[in-house]
């Protein structure tokens, strides 16, 4: 009777260990998902509102008259400073659209060739200029020639989205003390419109060499044991006030 009697007591202490081992996971688990769950809505507007990088297009257009077949001076600076650009940010060749069944038709044709001029003088190729005629839609509007490439640009927003009433409300949004959704959108929307470089928000550029004539002079004054300033002919050439002096 007491052999029973303690192996039941020994498989009572087994029982109430395993019990317990059990309880605990179940309260590390429960642990665990709560510090995983996610806000809905994130905290950081970097995360609300992220600038993204895509592809989109640069345009440039030109009004022909009936009776020019030339390009303007400002129009020719138009059609120079779009290729310094092509050069600079461009993914793809330069696409022309031409003006047919208009009264320009004749005069645009007669533009594209000087078009075409500026662009190759300036680097562009050849084989990356597409002449691609298009008939306008609206017969009452001057048709334009449009010189048009892909380049990665950068964009966030939109912006202006209220999904939750600032003011005192029944919603739990109100209660949360958290930034309102479209806070910090119109300043991530200026960032990614003024960036020179879209690629600079993802990575930094290559360093550029040294500009090693000056960093020579500079070092030979300091093994001689010579002061490494400056020295200008006339320090006061450019300045136009003798105020401090």
């Amino acid at each position: 009777m007491t052999t029973v009697v303690g192996a039941i007591v020994r498989c009572g202490e087994k029982a109430g260990r395993f019990a317990a081992a059990a309880a605990l996971a179940v309260s590390l688990a429960g642990c665990y998902t709560t510090h995983a769950t996610v806000d809905a809505v994130p905290s950081d507007y970097r995360q609300r509102h992220p600038i993204t990088l895509q592809e989109g297009t640069r345009t440039v257009e030109l009004f022909i008259g009936s009776s020019r077949g030339e390009l303007t001076p400002a129009q020719r600076a138009d059609v120079l400073a779009l290729a310094q650009r092509w050069k600079r940010e461009a993914t793809g060749g330069i696409v022309i659209d031409v003006p047919t069944g208009t009264p320009n038709e004749r005069a645009a044709a007669d533009a594209v060739h000087e078009i075409s001029s500026i662009l190759t003088s300036a680097g562009v190729p050849a084989s990356g200029l597409l002449l691609r005629p298009y008939r306008p839609t609206n017969p009452g509007r001057l048709a334009t020639i449009k010189l048009t490439y892909p380049r990665i640009t950068a964009q966030a927003g939109p912006c202006g989205l209220w999904p939750h009433d600032l003011g005192p409300a029944d919603a739990a949004e109100y209660a949360q003390n958290k930034p309102y959704w479209n806070l910090g959108c119109a300043t991530q929307r200026n960032l990614a419109a003024m960036v020179d470089n879209p690629a600079d928000l993802v990575q930094p550029r290559g360093e550029t060499p040294a500009y090693e004539a000056r960093r020579a002079v500079v070092l030979d004054k300091y093994r001689k044991g010579e002061s490494t300033a400056t020295n200008y002919p006339n320090d006061n050439k450019g300045k136009i006030s003798d105020v401090g002096n």
